[in-house]
């Protein structure tokens, strides 16, 4: 049975759970005042254990400022996650311009945890879900008018030249500056906001329960404060299990899916048959060039408006029309991929990419982020392509239908 405790703050809640005691903390990521509210926390609790709103890849990043130099953009977009590095990018730099005007770095609060921690000899618990898995589960989870709302989002985010003051960070740990924050993001992209916020509260509090020892202090953004507690008020009471392998994983597409995946190929190559077969061979080749410019011309614009190399705006031309036709590679795989290559990304652009990436002008210098703006607009524009030549088929096979009524009407 949890018990009240007169110690809670606008930023800290003391829970007892019977012999168990939980601390949450909640912080803004990128406050000072959270670094020695955090420090302070740690020194005067003596807890058994500290959990850490992070994974073990955050933290290594977070202690190892290098870890970029170590990226490869090509097994990132062979393994199709050039969309989920570029909002991590965009996120981790949106996040960086705001700590400036705090004085802070990202991060900063969590470190101090774990360095308060470690110098007093208590352990440590990585408490936060993988943000890989985060970000491919609300890209997953949201329909195509979901993610071109979240792309657009990240986008303005990322371009944005509004300065917060630190007292305006100092406002987002108050609950209700955050209870407006949730209802405008649920109200705008419900899904992400239940991969991001709800799914995470779950997680978080299941592995903070789970933390050992019988008092736990949990450091944990000031968003997650209310769902976290709720959690653990539900893994206390016995009506929740702690069990989240229904969340710690990204969701298989479903066979009707995957049969969808192969739809609008089929589609397209048995559209361009009947012209052949109803029009003649003239129809047939107009039809097929109509598929073949239309995605291979507004591919190659998106590579030419992302800065692309002429190589990679030729291989976007020619290979569009065929990659549109293939549900396992898309064209900004293969055009992000040459640009890669023939554009080799140097130390300085991994060294200031997170800088860079809250700019346009930071988007089109920096050779990696140059390589994502190619794998995405390049896709967009075969995309667009797709739909057009669709458009333009349906046009031409009701005028064959047209002309076969007219035939049986005589």
């Amino acid at each position: 049975m949890e018990q009240n405790n007169s110690a809670d703050t606008a930023t800290q809640k003391h829970l007892e759970f019977g012999e168990k005691k939980i601390i949450l903390v909640g912080t803004a990521h990128v406050s000072s005042e959270s670094i020695e509210e955090v420090k302070k926390a740690v020194t005067d609790i003596k807890p058994d254990s500290v959990a850490v709103e992070l994974d073990e890849n955050r933290l290594k990043n977070l202690e190892d400022p290098e870890s970029w130099r170590k990226m490869d953009i090509i097994k990132v977009l062979k393994n199709k996650m050039g969309f989920l590095m570029l909002a991590n990018i965009v996120l981790a730099g949106y996040q960086k311009r705001m700590g400036e005007n705090a004085g802070v770095k990202p991060g900063d609060e969590m470190l101090a945890a774990i360095e308060t921690s470690r110098s007093m000899g208590i352990p440590l618990t990585m408490v936060d879900r993988p943000i890989a898995v985060t970000l491919r589960r609300a890209w997953v989870k949201n329909s195509f008018w979901g993610k071109s709302k979240l792309l657009s989002m990240l986008i303005a985010s990322a371009f944005s030249k509004e300065e917060v003051s630190p007292g305006e960070i100092e406002k987002l740990k108050q609950t209700s500056e955050m209870d407006t924050m949730m209802r405008d993001l649920s109200d705008y992209l419900p899904a992400v906001k239940e991969v991001l916020i709800d799914e995470r509260d779950k997680y978080l509090a299941s592995k903070i329960w789970t933390s050992p020892g019988t008092t736990v202090l949990a450091v944990l953004g000031a968003g997650h404060l209310g769902g976290v507690q709720a959690h653990l008020q539900k893994l206390a009471a016995g009506s929740e299990s702690a069990d989240c392998s229904a969340i710690e994983t990204v969701p298989q597409k479903k066979l009707g899916s995957k049969i969808a995946s192969w739809i609008i190929p089929v589609l397209i190559v048995a559209l361009i048959v009947c012209g052949f077969v109803f029009g003649g061979r003239q129809a047939g080749m107009k039809m097929f060039g109509s598929w073949v410019l239309w995605n291979g011309i507004l591919a190659a614009i998106g590579a030419v408006a992302a800065g692309g190399h002429p190589l990679t705006v030729l291989v976007s031309f020619v290979g569009a029309p065929l990659t549109s036709l293939c549900p396992f590679i898309g064209i900004g795989i293969v055009s992000g991929i040459v640009q890669a290559v023939v554009c080799k990304p140097k130390v300085s652009d991994m060294e200031l990419l997170q800088e860079d990436a809250t700019s346009v002008k930071g988007f089109y210098r920096n050779r990696i982020l140059r390589v994502l703006l190619v794998f995405i607009l390049s896709s967009l524009g075969s995309s667009v392509g797709t739909f057009a030549a669709g458009a333009s088929f349906v046009a031409v096979i009701s005028s064959f239908f047209d002309k076969i009524f007219a035939v049986f009407t005589k």
